[in-house]
């Protein structure tokens, strides 16, 4: 019998003490570079977005991947290219911690929806508040004095 799963994971890290150190005229690349290590990685990419000082990526991840070596994977290679490309000048690193939140198949088209419109959303909300607010609505418990500690 074949194995069946789904992995469908709403995940979220920063740049190091929330600095705005990903110039928007260079997302897309930085997006696509993303996306060749999650296809690398036997993952699909449903959408990934951000703004100046942090990303949003949804994705279901392959069964033969750890959660946690995944975004140690993608922060680390980003980070190298992202100094190598010159066009991050201000970049310095990605915060020590990252987000991840899980979701079924029927919540799909709403996160999809709400990574795709993260610069209009960053127009009225705070990184700190949205973050907060994904936490508080995922149900995962947390200590505001390590929230955002670097």
């Amino acid at each position: 019998m074949n194995s069946y799963r789904q992995s469908l994971h709403h995940i979220v890290f920063c740049t190091y003490k929330r600095k705005n150190t990903l110039p928007e005229e260079h997302h897309e690349e930085l997006y696509k570079f993303i996306w060749g290590i999650i296809k690398n990685r036997k993952s699909f990419l449903y959408r990934i977005n951000g703004v100046g000082n942090h990303i949003h990526i949804f994705c279901d991840l392959h069964s033969s991947i750890s959660l946690g070596d995944f975004i140690k994977e993608i922060k680390t290679a980003a980070n190298k290219w992202m100094k190598e490309s010159g066009n991050f000048p201000k970049f310095e690193s990605w915060a020590e911690g990252y987000c991840s939140i899980t979701y079924n198949d029927r919540d799909k088209d709403m996160i999809i929806n709400y990574i795709k419109n993260q610069k209009e959303h960053h127009k009225k909300v705070s990184f700190e508040d949205e973050l907060r607010a994904l936490l508080i609505e995922s149900g995962i418990e947390f200590d505001e004095k390590f929230l955002f500690s670097d």
